[in-house]
């Protein structure tokens, strides 16, 4: 298994400087990870970093309640700049309040917009499980699937709490294979990231992706 391959390297700190972005991006050419994941405003510097690997960025992150207008500017702007990937929070409310309507018509916009100006871009909603009761885990994931998007993403890293093999057991059950999936928040072990690829894993979020991979116990 080409473990690295799995691996988005992330630097979503609110310190986040240039130089840390640019040895962000020179680790994930260094070890291969799938792509180097930044704040929106470090897109076009982290571009012109990894010209052979993939750059993603987050929408509306971590909160998820920007107006719709707002997020779709922002993944009009992020995909215009280069973005591979976008990793938009969804609106955890919509889910909580039963608004399941309004949540799919939102993200289907997002994943549209995007799509017309890169349709190769990867969509993921962040359906911050944290938050979810168990049906409303599986519920919100048939809703980005029906959306169009290409994975449903378990956390933000900075909600209530990270990645659970139980949520990615939810979400399959929910979805099947018919969309990948993202885990993020607190994996930071080679044998927690291998745990969750054999339990259906795609591909996991992490700003610790090089102790992963150089220290495998």
């Amino acid at each position: 298994m080409n473990l690295a391959s799995y691996l988005d390297l992330a630097n979503h700190h609110a310190d986040a400087t240039p130089q840390q972005i640019e040895e962000l991006c020179q680790n994930v050419l260094k070890y291969k990870f799938n792509a180097a994941f930044v704040n929106p405003l470090y897109v076009p510097l982290a571009t012109r970093h990894v010209p052979r690997a993939k750059v993603g960025t987050v929408i509306s992150f971590p909160l998820g309640q920007d107006i719709l207008d707002i997020k779709l500017a922002a993944a009009k702007l992020a995909a215009t700049q280069g973005a591979d990937e976008l990793d938009i929070s969804a609106n955890v409310a919509l889910f909580k309040t039963g608004s399941w309507s309004s949540a799919q018509t939102e993200m289907t916009q997002l994943v549209t917009t995007a799509k017309a100006i890169n349709p190769h871009i990867i969509v993921k909603f962040i359906i911050e499980t944290g938050y979810l009761t168990p049906k409303e885990i599986k519920t919100a994931s048939l809703a980005v699937l029906n959306s169009g998007a290409d994975f449903v993403k378990t956390c933000s890293g900075m909600g209530p709490r990270g990645a659970t093999l139980e949520d990615v057991k939810l979400i399959r059950d929910a979805v099947g294979r018919n969309i990948k999936l993202k885990v993020a928040g607190g994996i930071g072990t080679y044998t927690q990231a291998l745990a969750f690829i054999q339990a259906g894993t795609d591909r996991i979020g992490t700003s610790r992706a090089i102790e992963i991979v150089t220290s495998p116990v």
